[in-house]
């Protein structure tokens, strides 16, 4: 599914829920006041609209006065008000209603033949007139009729209310799916000349070196010269399958189907065989190696493990300088195995250690160190995105100029079969150390 089928799927959903909510809206409690200073009809006619209406709230006034104290406190649904009344009468009231509630239906009570106070109430704003004596039958279908006509006003205003907040959303929306898909194109581009530049610069030395081969291979060149040709062209391959699987791996995390082959190991025995293969040949030395006899076991994937490391220590000689040393230590501490690896390079700047596990994030403005070229912004991606999937974490702590110490947390793994705990997990104890230098 695309963004924007993304956001038409959000309109749909939200239009939906409007849609039910003014289907399934009910009528609510009618709260009514009724206002006469005739203290019989006060007690008649709110036992009238109690047998006749479900759920009625009434309320009473005797003057208009205290009735306006009421309107400014609640918000009726209807309201009932005798015309003629000493000191403010009906319509006085009723120009009162108009200014503080202007959307709640008042009907004026007159006396049979006052059809000039009934047309000055209806254009004064009345819903409607009840004429004396009262009928009640007609009295509660007029009632009815304004309770309806002003629960159904105020749910078309709850419904205004509701699209407009739904508008405001979808707008944030729209304009945030919008930024992203600028964004992702912006990173495509950005993607593709990284991949091009990247790529070009291997495959144009392979093709040199192999027309060099060829032009000594005619000329008779010895066979040492041809064997350093062979071993050039070899390691620009090598970083060119490098770079591929990164882009591979970094589609497969996208898309979640990044598949971990996890089994039981001792970490400790593992880094041990992995740095022997890691500084044999032209590697970098391996001047110390401290290690304890006690395995720290992990469940995890062990050519993701060896991943995550060769690529803190590809990190750590790119930006160290030739001749300094790179610490790789492992701990325990609780129910997590701790894998550090430590150098003495130039180190992260504050600003920059946020970003650095980023996707195709390079720290602006830094270069590498001992003819090493720069990556895809790839490395700690990847790393991240594997110790996540394995439950751990990993974090950086760096001094600009000192250098950074990368740490890695993995759960130990803890044999189901067992009953207690081992109370020796709980310590923090250090190992194994290494220490490199390139």
């Amino acid at each position: 599914m695309g963004p924007f089928e993304t956001i038409g799927s959000v309109i749909s959903v939200s239009f939906n829920k409007i849609e039910r909510r003014v289907q399934s809206a009910t009528m609510n409690t009618p709260h009514i006041l009724i206002v006469d200073d005739d203290v019989a009809l006060l007690q008649a006619l709110p036992q009238t609209l109690q047998l006749r209406l479900k759920d009625v709230q009434v309320e009473t006034s005797d003057t208009a006065d205290k009735a306006l104290e009421l309107i400014q406190k609640y918000d009726y649904d209807a309201i009932i008000s005798d015309i003629k009344m000493p000191g403010m009468d009906g319509l006085e009231l009723l120009s009162k209603i108009q200014e503080l509630r202007p959307d709640t239906p008042t009907l004026l009570i007159t006396g049979h033949g006052e059809y000039d106070l009934a047309i000055r109430a209806l254009r004064g704003g009345a819903y409607d007139y009840i004429l004396k004596p009262i009928d009640r039958d007609a009295f509660v279908a007029a009632l009815q009729r304004a309770i309806q006509a002003h629960q159904l006003r105020r749910q078309v205003k709850e419904q205004h209310l509701a699209l407009a907040q739904h508008a405001k959303t979808l707008e944030w929306q729209v304009q945030k799916r919008t930024s992203e898909l600028i964004a992702a194109n912006e990173m495509k581009e950005k993607l593709m000349r990284i991949v091009a530049h990247e790529l070009k610069i291997p495959l144009s030395g392979v093709l040199g070196l192999v027309q060099l081969l060829q032009r000594q291979v005619e000329s008779g060149e010895d066979r040492e010269v041809l064997l350093q040709g062979l071993k050039d062209i070899e390691q620009s391959v090598s970083r060119t399958d490098i770079l591929i699987q990164d882009l591979l791996d970094t589609s497969l995390m996208e898309s979640n189907m990044f598949v971990l082959r996890r089994q039981p190991f001792d970490l400790v025995a593992f880094c041990k065989q992995m740095l022997s293969t890691y500084t044999g040949g032209s590697g970098p030395l391996l001047t110390t190696e401290i290690v304890g006899g006690e395995p720290v076991l992990i469940d995890a994937d062990r050519d993701r493990i060896c991943q995550v490391l060769l690529n803190l220590l590809s990190n750590a000689r790119k930006y160290s300088p030739k001749g300094s040393a790179i610490t790789i230590t492992i701990m325990q501490h609780g129910y997590n195995a701790l894998i550090s690896v430590q150098d003495e390079g130039i180190g992260i700047m504050p600003e920059e250690q946020g970003k650095i596990f980023d996707q195709f994030y390079r720290v602006p403005d830094v270069h590498v160190l001992n003819g090493e070229r720069p990556g895809l912004g790839l490395g700690l991606f990847i790393a991240r995105k594997v110790v996540e999937r394995h439950g751990g974490k990993i974090e950086v702590e760096s001094t600009e100029g000192k250098g950074s110490t990368f740490t890695v947390a993995l759960p130990v793994f803890v044999d189901p079969d067992a009953t207690t705990a081992d109370a020796s997990l709980l310590e923090v104890k250090t190992h194994a150390t290494w220490t490199l230098v390139h």
